[in-house]
């Protein structure tokens, strides 16, 4: 049974930092591709970033380009989100997901496996 257990949330002030970790069992990572996720409160499940099983190929959506950094530790099998420059609009719960395909539009309906999410909040 596929699980992913993410961590790594937090409270952090407006050009901070967080790293958000996606442990996963059940399977490799060169098995599924991985994505991350957001959800503010009040709006829909948006995507944030993916990396592909198979080359490790990335995508980022617009809103995080250039500060968000997604990687992986096949030893480890966690995926991570290193999150620099942190917004309050960063705010929300961030989940990861996989059985799904990355691809540039990062769409939630396309993966199939969630954790249960980790609250990033962004704030003085």
């Amino acid at each position: 049974q596929v699980q992913l257990v993410e961590s790594g949330g937090g409270l952090v002030q407006p050009g901070g930092s967080l790293r958000l970790s996606c442990a996963v069992s059940a399977f490799s990572l060169d098995r599924y591709d991985i994505g991350w996720f957001r959800q503010a409160p009040g709006k829909e499940r948006e995507g944030v970033s993916c990396i592909s099983a198979t080359d490790g190929s990335t995508n980022y959506a617009d809103s995080v380009k250039g500060r968000f950094t997604i990687s992986r530790d096949n030893a480890k099998n966690t995926v991570y989100l290193q999150m620099n420059n942190l917004k309050p609009e960063d705010t929300a719960v961030y989940y990861c997901a996989t059985q799904g395909v990355c691809s540039g539009f990062i769409l939630p309906m396309a993966y199939t496996s969630w954790g249960q999410g980790t609250q990033v909040t962004v704030s003085t």
